[in-house]
């Protein structure tokens, strides 16, 4: 009896064993189940995300920085260090004494250009020679054929077009004359002395966790100041900045009242020692009026803001120059510039 019951204990414990063994396997698969409908559900995931826009869409993806126009100049300074410094040895040469054949390299690619010129010219001078005496050999008179060539170069220049030029209303004027006009028109104002660094303002430290949210932050102050010095200030004050930055035609400031919209102007024009030119609606009411006196006052501004530089033109309550009904009680004319206005801005090309 004994034996058997042991018989009966071995055989429940080998039944336990392999039905233990037969659960661990089932729990396996089961993961591995799992774990490939996640794959598929991401794999779908991905699939649906690529996919195109609909029509609700627009696609756009919000602001984007230009290009920098500073990569090139760095590249290329990179390089010449890598081809002409990297390799050498300045250890010895305390003095920083020259090179001579640096300077022989650098130099024959200006002299052969200067010898090609004037061997050039030289060509040129036998080639007319060959042609006078292979005239004179073959009896043709060159004095007519080339009467007919200049004949025919005036008749081209009387049938075409000359571009427009724009007239110079005031030809016979000084520059100091037309600037004390403006200045007593009260169009050329006066402005107080202020720093960029008197906009005082904290950085926004939680615009990071605000990004990684999906949720773009508000502009802080420390943002405000940052962007009127680099697009106002820099290209207007830095030779290699103004030649090699994008272009900036012109800068809207927005913001309810009373949060520092002038004084960023002030302290744009403090920091270039700049001419401000005030065109806001309310300060050219009654001033220069009808369309001849318009055109005279935006003659004055764009010669003296150009011979004059650099030049700040000021627009007040800019978003009034295109009101479709404009109130009974507004007498300031703000529709005036309407027209004029995207001229004044084309014209003002930062480059010229």
């Amino acid at each position: 009896n004994v034996q058997k019951k042991n018989e009966n204990i071995d055989r429940d414990s080998k039944k336990g064993g392999e039905e233990g063994e037969g659960k661990e396997e089932k729990e396996r698969e089961e993961r591995k189940e799992e774990e490939g409908e996640k794959k598929e559900k991401k794999k779908k995931g991905k699939k649906k995300g690529g996919k195109d826009k609909g029509p609700g869409d627009d696609g756009d993806d919000g602001f984007k920085m230009v290009p920098s126009m500073f990569i090139p100049g760095i590249e290329e300074a990179s390089s010449t260090y890598e081809d002409i410094w990297k390799q050498r040895d300045e250890t010895e040469n305390f003095q920083q004494k020259y090179d001579a054949e640096l300077i022989k390299e650098l130099k024959r690619g200006e002299v052969e250009s200067e010898i090609r010129i004037q061997v050039d010219d030289l060509m040129r001078q036998e080639l007319k020679n060959l042609k006078a005496a292979l005239q004179k050999d073959m009896g043709k008179k060159g004095g007519k054929g080339s009467a007919k060539k200049k004949g025919g170069k005036k008749k081209d220049k009387k049938g075409g077009k000359k571009g427009k030029k724009d007239k110079d209303l005031t030809p016979d004027r000084t520059i100091e004359s037309l600037y004390e006009e403006l200045v007593k028109e009260g169009i050329l104002v006066q402005y107080p002395k202020v720093k960029i660094s008197d906009y005082m303002g904290e950085y926004s430290y939680l615009g990071t966790t605000l990004r990684q949210a999906n949720i773009e932050p508000m502009p802080s102050l420390s943002d405000v100041r940052r962007v009127v010095t680099e697009y106002g200030v820099l290209p207007m004050g830095s030779q290699t900045v103004h030649e090699t930055a994008p272009h900036v035609k012109s800068i809207m400031i927005a913001g309810p009242h009373g949060t520092g919209k002038r004084m960023l102007v002030n302290a744009m024009c403090s920091e270039l020692g700049a001419n401000l030119i005030d065109l806001t609606a309310e300060n050219i009411c009654g001033r220069y009026p009808g369309k001849a006196g318009l055109t005279m006052l935006l003659h004055l501004v764009m010669k003296v803001g150009k011979l004059l530089q650099p030049t700040v033109i000021y627009i007040g309550n800019a978003e009034k120059t295109f009101i479709k009904k404009v109130p009974k009680n507004d007498m300031s004319d703000p529709k005036r510039l309407k027209k004029e206005l995207p001229k004044i801005i084309k014209e003002n090309d930062p480059r010229r």
